[in-house]
């Protein structure tokens, strides 16, 4: 059950990376917080494999 977390958190930066893509053209301010808050979603997330 302690290794879902990271899988988790991985999937929940995967979407959150898909809302920037989505988003760029017409909200470029909320696309960059969905980009910074994918960066820290991936990197706790390989942190938190390591």
């Amino acid at each position: 059950m302690q290794a879902l977390g990271p899988i988790v958190l991985l999937a929940v930066a995967g979407f959150l990376v898909g809302g920037v893509a989505a988003t760029w053209k017409t909200a470029r301010l909320a696309a960059v917080v969905l980009g910074v808050l994918a960066v820290l979603a991936g990197a706790g997330g390989i942190a938190w494999l390591l």
